[in-house]
């Protein structure tokens, strides 16, 4: 193929183009730069040019036009993303989807919505409709987009009773349109979307999405501390096995997270503090008063609708998930993470058994989310990062403990995550984009199929650093 730029942009002049340099290369980037391991090898790469579709029929034309040209096409929604899911890695278009951000449709349980709408502006939509919300969200709820958390997240808050962004029920249908000679316009539900969900646009472009709601309370946020790390953990656990206290949120941070890290919270906290964050619907805090009175090792230090500290600390959500590592590295630029699930029944005794060996070069963060039913954690560690090696040799020890690792220092689909090749999506982009132009790098399947997970993979069509 020869890709020819300039006349995919004569063809498309008449549509929202941005060609300005400042522009495109702020527009090419996401928040990759939280693994020291991708910012050595992405920092330098950014779009030819970048256009915005008003509509459906813009993105068709989008795709239409790239396809005879031979660009490579990488869908943008918010770049809030931590793992280059939004780098282009061959240059070429960056099909920005901020104009399409319409909630279309807001009916009991479900909403339908364009991808670009921002998750504050989903939520904000349907509570003033029909008092609704959506079950779960990213920690970058003010900013993120709703196609960029489907397409590249994986849960979030809202995952300790819902479960995950994949699991049956949390997404409903998406539209997507395919990249070929004649694009298609595809309406997936039930087994089909395991297609094109958490893909990183490799196979298909989402227009429109349906997704669950569930009703909207004022939230009650909660910071709890402990003295003792095992306590907190299973005071956390406990608490999300609580079928009549409704929780949006829970998560953990070993000390000194708190006080080193969170720097409105850490003038009520001591260096040792152990910290458990918590969102709580107010029609189930006299339940969480009562069960937390029967734990006089649980402390409560702030609650968000009967506070009194000086500076209010915001949302409870923003100190979690992958917040917990913005707001580390704001302090200590060598901090960086690991994305690790502890599964049940044994997931204390993984947690203890990685902070006995571990702490405090990588400290724990816990967040709880439910599988199947069962409550267990998910591990968003933060690590004091020196070496590349050891990075590795940190994750070895994980697996070796039968922990399993969701890389975030990987940028293609099959290193982030199970380390296997997903068929279901493998066959789709055969279908959907046979000249492999929609985000390529991404999928290593797609390029080098029989590859042995050995090392990092090196896309080989990756624009060189000059």
């Amino acid at each position: 193929m020869t890709t020819n730029l300039a006349a995919a942009k004569a063809a498309m002049s008449h549509l929202e183009l941005d060609e300005n340099p400042v522009s495109i290369r702020a527009k090419s980037r996401d928040f990759f730069w939280y693994s020291p391991v991708l910012k050595a090898r992405m920092d330098h790469l950014e779009g030819d040019f970048v256009v915005a579709p008003r509509n459906e029929a813009e993105v068709i034309e989008v795709l239409k036009t790239c396809h005879a040209h031979d660009v490579p096409v990488t869908t943008r929604g918010a770049g809030t993303g931590n793992y280059g899911q939004a780098m282009p890695m061959a240059g070429g278009c960056i099909l920005h989807m901020k104009n399409m951000a319409s909630v279309k449709e807001v009916h009991p349980g479900r909403v339908i919505v364009e991808p670009g709408c921002l998750l504050k502006d989903v939520d904000a939509a349907c509570k003033a409709h029909s008092g609704q919300e959506l079950r779960m969200f990213s920690s970058t709820w003010a900013t993120a987009t709703i196609g960029g958390f489907v397409a590249g997240g994986s849960g979030g808050v809202g995952s300790c009773t819902w479960g995950s962004l994949r699991d049956l029920g949390n997404i409903i249908r998406l539209r997507v349109v395919t990249m070929e000679e004649t694009p298609r316009v595809l309406d997936f539900r039930g087994e089909e979307l395991a297609r094109v969900s958490h893909a990183y646009g490799t196979n298909g472009i989402i227009t429109e999405l349906e997704m669950p709601l569930a009703p909207a309370y004022d939230w009650v946020g909660l910071f709890v501390a402990f003295d003792d790390f095992d306590t907190a953990i299973r005071y956390t656990e406990e608490l999300a096995n609580q079928d009549g206290i409704l929780i949006k949120i829970a998560s953990v941070y070993e000390a000194p997270t708190a006080h080193a890290y969170f720097q409105r919270v850490a003038p009520h906290v001591e260096a040792g503090t152990h910290l458990v964050g918590l969102m709580v619907a107010p029609q189930s805090m006299d339940g969480f008063n009562t069960f937390t009175a029967r734990r006089p090792a649980a402390r409560v230090i702030y609650q968000s609708n009967a506070h009194d500290w000086p500076r209010d600390p915001g949302h409870v959500f923003e100190y979690g998930w992958n917040h917990t590592t913005l707001r580390a590295l704001k302090v200590d630029p060598s901090i960086t993470y690991l994305q690790v699930r502890y599964g049940y029944p044994d997931h204390i005794a993984k947690v203890q058994a990685m902070r006995a060996a571990l702490s405090p070069e990588v400290l724990q963060h816990l967040e709880v989310i439910r599988e199947n039913g069962k409550v267990m954690y998910a591990g968003l560690s933060l690590v004091k990062f020196t070496t590349e090696e050891r990075l590795d040799e940190i994750v070895r020890m994980h697996e070796d403990a039968g922990c399993m690792i969701f890389n975030p220092h990987r940028f293609t689909l099959e290193e982030g995550g199970r380390q296997t090749v997903d068929d279901r999506q493998l066959t789709f982009k055969r279908e959907a984009d046979p000249k492999g132009l929609l985000n390529p790098g991404k999928m290593i399947a797609w390029d080098k199929p029989n590859w042995a997970f050995d090392r990092i993979y090196e896309y080989p069509g990756k624009t060189a650093a000059e």
